[in-house]
């Protein structure tokens, strides 16, 4: 089998795709045959909206999201249906319903999804009216239909219970190679470090949705219900991989500076260089055997590259040597690389190790509590929609604008000849969403998927008369459609909209007239969820980028002063540590998205785009800078941390404290003699630093000694760290008063 194919077919998509046809098909095939078909119809209505919010994570959250969905696609068609005996009553409770139902968002990505099934029930329920014993009777197989996609759903879990996290972990194992290849690919003098730059902080927001998904799926399985075999194996490769973004983020050095020094040796650098690539190659292979199900065969042997480079760090200093230039500066930078990539070739070596042998060892049950304190919590306190009620929140004024939007499609489709007021409430809440980008996207795409949906429907349709064969086309195209839908929203609305008017050709013999009014249908609805997205207390991203930037700032600072005290302290890595550390990838991720939220907005509201770029790569300098420190921390047993160091980190939070500040406008000028004075005390700092490590060198016993190598190295890594983390903070707090200036 081809491997796209194979590929395409073991995806989550797919196998989700086949979950709900399943679930939705068999009662309509099954009660067609009784000639009951609006009650088969019914139970797949009830099946559809439960699979909304079955997206893959921790089981209890995945059943608890189910059920919520089914009720609450239920009780939203209850009530619609009894509010339309009445003018007076409907409007307020359409109003207050949509209202409510798009403010559950609040809550997160699952309860998003809830929110979503109950806005489709909602329009849908405009289809047809039911009153008394048949709105129980509709009610009833609804929930129904929702407990059958329950049972489908978990009969395919518990078929492969690990599978979606193992899909997961080959995800996350082929974007972490992507992220290594792209490093490598720096040391290329030719290459276009901007473009690599905004390649990686893309990768960056890839990987950290794919760690947060793992950390829930295997530590919330761990702590929950035991510690399998292979949630073991796979929690080790996720902790692993986190340790190895850590150390690729770590090898942040000036390319330039180093191809300069290093022109007349190429050799060195281009060993490196093979050596990233190779790693990135052995990791890219694992993920596709694990995602295809095949054995491993390593062909890479990361430890002979690593020697290969060794020897030409021995040759490059014996070369330099013998021409009498000094070369301790760039020896121990080298030395630096070394350490650095040798530590990532160990743990390349244990993610390949936990997939190609049998694992032994129990980890103690005390470290549960504390893996689980590594994932982000999710609160359903009803305080947090109150909170949300003010136009400070997105999600505030995202509910407004719907409600408002919705409310108009439906007087229009009863004011205009519209023949199902309903698309156009469907197309306005599957398009619309908080922010402009996304909407603009979706409204294009939907049109895009629809016309070709109904040209290509309508050419079918004028030859095939058949009903089974209709039936079979629209259970592939319902199969294809939501299997797309993630993927390429384009063509999966085009196979939307062929199941949809294949269901209607065996229903009705007017199908043209049906898929004309679908497209006069979705193209209103579009126009309306585009123009209520533009000029609805639009959520313009340069109004929220500023948060983003100081949560990234906030958490940046959070992760430094974990490694200062990590620093002070020695010993093994603590809890408070990793969870900085996974709170500062986190946010410059969320920065990263904001600002390409930002970059598909009007251009007349792209403000001050380049400031604000400039500031996104200062942060995520920042943020690699501050893990190349912890990282060499970690790896190495390190001496006493001095007053001078403490000192210095102390003057580099402050700085993105003053950041901060600036950012909430609390502190729109910072006195500029404290500047001269904070300058003058750092660099105090610094030359009482250096001559610390002097002190510190010369009593090791001499240049010969393993201990004045080693102390040799720390001094001058440490406070070249220090130097840079200092920069960086002070041209962060120079390009936020910059942007300060300019609004």
């Amino acid at each position: 089998m081809d491997l796209k194919l194979q590929k395409f077919l073991e995806s989550t998509d797919f196998i989700r795709a086949v979950k709900v046809t399943v679930a939705a098909a068999t009662p309509v095939i099954l009660f067609s045959y009784l000639n009951l078909f609006s009650i088969g119809f019914t139970v797949a209505l009830g099946a559809l909206f439960t699979f909304s919010s079955d997206i893959p994570g921790n089981l209890r959250h995945r059943v608890n999201g189910m059920l919520a969905s089914n009720l609450i696609a239920t009780g939203s068609t209850v009530v619609i249906s009894l509010a339309t005996i009445n003018p007076w009553i409907f409007y307020p409770v359409l109003i207050s319903l949509v209202f409510f139902l798009s403010m559950i968002a609040v809550y997160g990505q699952r309860a998003t999804l809830v929110s979503f099934s109950g806005l489709l029930a909602m329009s849908l329920s405009f289809s047809h009216s039911y009153t008394g014993w048949a709105l129980l009777q509709h009610a009833g197989l609804m929930i129904s239909g929702g407990l059958f996609y329950l049972c489908i759903s978990m009969i395919f879990y518990y078929i492969r219970p690990y599978r979606y996290a193992e899909l997961r972990m080959a995800e996350c194992i082929v974007l972490t190679s992507k992220y290594l290849k792209l490093r490598g690919t720096l040391w290329d003098i030719r290459a276009d470090r901007n473009k690599i730059t905004e390649e990686l902080l893309s990768l960056q927001i890839e990987l950290n949705e794919t760690h947060e998904k793992l950390r829930e799926t295997l530590i919330k399985n761990r702590t929950k219900g035991g510690s399998s075999n292979q949630n073991r194996r796979l929690l080790i490769a996720h902790i692993e991989l986190v340790e190895i973004l850590e150390l690729a983020m770590a090898t942040s050095f000036d390319h330039n500076k180093l191809h300069h020094t290093f022109q007349e040796h190429p050799y060195v650098l281009n060993a490196y260089k093979h050596l990233a690539y190779n790693l990135a190659a052995l990791l890219n292979e694992l993920g596709q055997s694990i995602e295809n199900r095949k054995k491993y065969t390593g062909k890479h042997r990361p430890f002979q590259d690593l020697e290969a480079f060794r020897k030409a760090i021995d040759r490059y200093e014996k070369q330099t040597h013998t021409s009498g230039r000094p070369t301790a500066d760039e020896v121990l930078v080298l030395i630096n690389m070394f350490n650095y990539v040798e530590k990532q070739a160990e743990k390349i070596k244990v993610v390949e190790y936990t997939f190609t042998h049998a694992l032994h060892t129990q980890e103690p049950k005390h470290k549960d509590k504390e893996l689980e304190k590594l994932l982000t919590p999710v609160h359903y306190n009803p305080i947090t929609i109150t909170q949300n009620l003010s136009f400070s929140s997105t999600i505030f004024r995202h509910s407004l604008r719907l409600t408002l939007t919705v409310l108009a499609g439906f007087l229009i489709g009863n004011i205009l000849p519209i023949q199902n007021t309903y698309w156009i409430l469907l197309t306005i809440v599957v398009i619309m969403r908080p922010g402009y980008g996304l909407t603009k996207q979706r409204s294009v795409h939907r049109t895009i998927g629809t016309l070709a949906g109904g040209i290509i429907a309508f050419g079918i349709i004028s030859v095939v008369h058949n009903s089974t064969v209709l039936g079979i086309l629209a259970m592939t195209c319902m199969v294809l459609g939501f299997s797309f839908i993630q993927r390429n929203y384009s063509i999966g609305a085009t196979f939307i909209t062929l199941y949809v008017i294949f269901v209607y050709g065996m229903l009705t013999p007017d199908i043209q007239d049906v898929i004309l009014f679908r497209i006069a249908d979705t193209l209103i609805g579009t126009a309306l969820a585009f123009t209520a997205n533009h000029f609805l207390w639009p959520s313009w991203e340069f109004l929220s980028l500023p948060t983003f930037l100081e949560n990234s700032i906030k958490a940046t600072r959070d992760y430094i002063r974990e490694i200062s005290v990590f620093y002070n302290r020695k010993g093994e890595v603590p809890l408070p540590y990793r969870i900085a550390r996974k709170h500062a990838f986190i946010e410059i991720g969320n920065l990263m998205a904001s600002f390409q939220r930002m970059t598909q907005e009007p251009k007349s509201r792209q403000k001050q785009l380049g400031q604000y770029y400039a500031l996104v790569v200062l942060n995520h300098t920042l943020l690699t800078s501050a893990a190349s420190m912890g990282s060499f921390i970690q790896s190495r047993k390190t001496t006493k941390a001095s007053e001078a160091f403490n000192a210095i980190t102390g003057a580099i939070i402050n700085n993105l404290e003053n950041a901060m500040e600036l950012l909430k406008e609390e502190k729109q000028n910072i006195p500029v003699d404290k500047d001269k004075e904070t300058k003058e005390m750092l660099k105090l700092r610094f030359t009482e630093l250096k001559e610390i490590r002097k002190k510190e060198i010369l009593e090791s016993g001499g240049t010969q000694n393993e201990n004045f190598r080693l102390k040799m190295e720390e001094g001058q890594l440490i406070i070249e760290h220090l130097i840079g983390l200092t920069n960086l903070s002070e041209n962060i707090v120079k390009a936020v008063k910059d942007i300060r200036e300019r609004q």
